[in-house]
């Protein structure tokens, strides 16, 4: 059974349809990559998901459950949590503290929910910044920290939002590998992203949305050489650039 089966999802805000009837599956375990231009309905798509909206028409069900008009920290109780493209972290807070927030959605106790957020800061390279105010961060130390603020929750999905945006190729690399860690670890991932070099690699499956469409869905093998998408998205030469890189 599909951990997530999104049907006929439609959002409209007033004449503006942002999704336009979109259906895919995730299987548990997997990594999907969700890609398209600016504008092509991604992260309405995420908001839809996660509770943040209420779509217009169509279902999400999550692990047999219908989802669909439940509200997002409902949500993620049960165990679907997302980042933010922007991110917003508790700036005069510490480091752990931000964390903790994500703990005590499941973790009742302050010493079972530390463990958890320190746990978590470790994976996401940040256990030696656990007293430092939040805001003090780099753009890439804010994105790790919202990582492991969701992973603090205990997930089954992670949805993430354009979460290499902004960072370094150096930076982009520790996230591909805490990507790949946290899949190892039983966790299913939904990737909203823009930098194909780092997720093309690792997706098991990519879907392709254009003008809020679904145009595309299938193996990054296959996206790659899909006249739609090159259309859409890549262009000939980014096609190119891209497949020669996965040989």
């Amino acid at each position: 059974m599909a951990l997530i089966e999104v049907r006929n999802l439609t959002m409209k805000f007033g004449s503006l349809v942002a999704n336009d009837n979109v259906s895919f599956d995730i299987e548990p375990g997997t990594i999907v990559g969700l890609i398209g231009p600016n504008g092509a309905g991604k992260t309405t798509l995420f908001n839809c998901i996660s509770g943040v909206y209420q779509p217009s028409a169509g279902s999400v069900r999550f692990d047999g459950r219908d989802i669909t008009r439940l509200p997002a920290h409902r949500i993620a109780r049960l165990g679907a949590v997302r980042t933010f493209q922007v991110v917003h972290p508790l700036k005069d807070m510490t480091v752990l503290d931000n964390v903790l927030v994500g703990a005590f959605l499941r973790e009742s106790g302050t010493g079972r929910a530390t463990a958890v957020a320190r746990r978590c800061l470790e994976a996401c390279h940040l256990g030696d910044m656990i007293d430092r105010p939040a805001g003090d961060l780099t753009i890439g130390g804010k994105k790790r920290l919202e990582m492991a603020r969701a992973l603090a929750t205990g997930p089954k999905l992670l949805m993430l939002d354009e979460a290499m945006a902004g960072l370094t190729s150096t930076e982009v690399k520790d996230s591909v590998d805490l990507i790949r860690r946290i899949r190892a670890d039983g966790i299913t991932l939904l990737v909203v992203e823009h930098i194909m070099e780092a997720i093309m690699p690792i997706a098991d499956k990519m879907v392709v949305l254009d003008g809020g469409s679904k145009i595309a869905e299938g193996p990054p093998e296959h996206i790659i050489d899909d006249e739609r998408v090159i259309e859409a998205y890549f262009g000939q030469k980014f096609s190119k650039r891209i497949k020669a890189r996965r040989k």
